[in-house]
């Protein structure tokens, strides 16, 4: 009688398990840096909030420095794409990027804390590039076709764009987020100020 072949799922377990350990570690290591930065973070406070092995953290990321370049890797999409340039109406442009950036100032402390620290891995870099040239390429674009001002150069206008809409969310952030959706009358005001700022930049 012909033994039955032996189950993969043992063998598949394993993987779930350990790929959702790595995505446990990910996550508690978003908080902990955005919290507290690269040097202030903890492994230790990291593996107790996903509730791993502190070696675990070496053994999939090999040292801290490691664990936030595969933190920013994990969320270099909905750093730098997740609001896409509209060159065509960049005061609506500035209104939506203000509004992402207060619905998620965890992305935005740890871009803060990478760029006081200089630390940035490689993936991360080329993606953060990437974007920054196809966005002062769609403002060159408008320039071109008569659309947006040529006072400026394409990264004048892109810094005091980006800086107008989201500049201003390390003293006022907590103020505005505490218990306001997007529409609330107050939150709904502060972004029309960005986005009229950006409009008179633009005339």
């Amino acid at each position: 009688m012909q033994r039955p072949e032996p189950s993969d799922s043992s063998a598949a377990r394993p993987r779930r398990d350990s790929a959702a350990t790595k995505q446990r570690l990910l996550t508690a290591a978003t908080a902990e840096f955005a919290e507290r930065g690269i040097a202030g973070a903890r492994v230790d406070r990291i593996a107790s909030a996903a509730r791993a092995n502190k070696r675990l953290i070496y053994d999939y990321f090999g040292d801290k420095d490691g664990l936030f370049d595969a933190v920013m890797d994990a969320h270099i999409d909905r750093i730098v794409d997740a609001v896409p340039i509209d060159a065509g109406d960049l005061p609506a442009y500035a209104g939506r990027l203000f509004s992402y950036a207060l619905d998620h100032p965890d992305l935005l402390r740890l871009v803060t804390w990478a760029r006081l620290e200089g630390r940035l891995g490689p993936t991360a870099r080329d993606r953060s590039t990437q974007s920054y040239h196809r966005r002062l390429a769609a403002i060159e674009a408008a320039q071109q076709s008569g659309h947006v001002t040529i006072r400026f150069t394409p990264a004048q206008l892109l810094t005091l764009i980006e800086s107008v809409s989201v500049g201003w969310m390390a003293t006022t952030s907590a103020f505005l987020a505490a218990g306001e959706d997007d529409e609330s009358p107050h939150r709904a005001a502060h972004r029309e100020v960005v986005i009229e700022s950006v409009r008179r930049l633009l005339t």
